[in-house]
């Protein structure tokens, strides 16, 4: 054992298993960098039912899997997607609904990651509008070989949505951001009776589709904040008003916000998991 021989390594020996408020806060910083860091390659599947009014009865039960953000990019790369793609079609579902971002600022990766989206299987189809990233980066070339792969690309248009007998009006708007959507013409054809499902990426759209008389809109975006420190109600326990991710509603309108898949400036999420959601329509009174 070494001979200490004078106060500096006295003291540095004698707290060596001292917990002093400055190594505390590294390690929790340390913890927080890790957690960071490894959440991007995690993966959660949400489960919601959500109710309805004008919901066909005969649609009772429609299974809609929800994917957006998927920024495939250096950041969010192939293992990534096609993890994701996986695991949406092993949901089964009805319906698999893409609300933008699909690609971040490069325009070589539009042409992967429409391959690793048309890989997706849905009973009745994969649906599509498109976000921010995807007008800066080429929005006819994202459109052009999403509908090559399979995919129904939603451009300020809609189509009356049928199956088992019933159907809905299906609608999906360009972005909000860029100044591109169309809200009356995506709704243009629509009955004023029948439920309204919309694809708008930016949820800020809420407003205008309760106006509107949308049942359910879907969208992303906000990456549910991807780095949160807060939870979803504030100190008096009331919902904030700004929906990050998850249900919320503007009257008779329902809004679902994804968390997303990928990330954008920094490749790091905290307390927010990348995020497949799998929402199961029901009929409500």
């Amino acid at each position: 054992m070494a001979t200490i021989t004078n106060w500096r390594e006295r003291r540095r020996v004698a707290n060596a298993g001292r917990a002093t408020p400055l190594r505390t806060i590294a390690s929790g910083l340390a913890q927080i960098a890790r957690t960071a860091l490894a959440e991007p390659y995690q993966l959660a599947v949400e489960r919601h039912a959500i109710g309805l009014k004008r919901l066909p009865r005969a649609l009772d039960g429609l299974r809609i899997v929800h994917l957006s953000d998927i920024h495939h990019s250096p950041f969010t790369g192939r293992e990534q997607v096609e993890r994701a793609v996986e695991v949406a079609n092993s949901l089964q579902p009805d319906v698999i609904a893409l609300t933008g971002d699909y690609v971040s600022h490069e325009r070589e990766y539009v042409q992967p990651c429409a391959e690793m989206l048309g890989r997706l299987k849905a009973r009745r189809g994969v649906y599509a509008c498109l976000g921010n990233h995807d007008n800066w980066v080429d929005a006819d070339l994202v459109t052009d070989l999403f509908t090559l792969a399979g995919i129904r690309v939603l451009n300020n248009e809609g189509l009356r949505f049928e199956d088992r007998g019933a159907s809905f009006w299906l609608a999906g708007v360009q972005d909000t951001m860029v100044g591109l959507e169309d809200l009356p013409l995506a709704l243009a054809g629509s009955s004023a009776d029948e439920m309204k499902l919309l694809l708008a990426h930016n949820p800020v759209i809420l407003r205008r589709a309760a106006r509107a008389g949308c049942d359910l809109v879907l969208s992303g975006h906000t990456h549910g904040g991807q780095v949160t420190w807060r939870s979803e109600r504030s100190a008096s326990g009331r919902v904030r008003r700004r929906i990050l991710r998850g249900l919320g509603r503007r009257g008779e309108t329902q809004i679902y916000v994804t968390r997303g898949l990928g990330t954008v400036v920094l490749p790091v999420r905290y307390g927010c998991l990348p995020e497949v959601s799998l929402l199961t329509l029901r009929c409500a009174e």
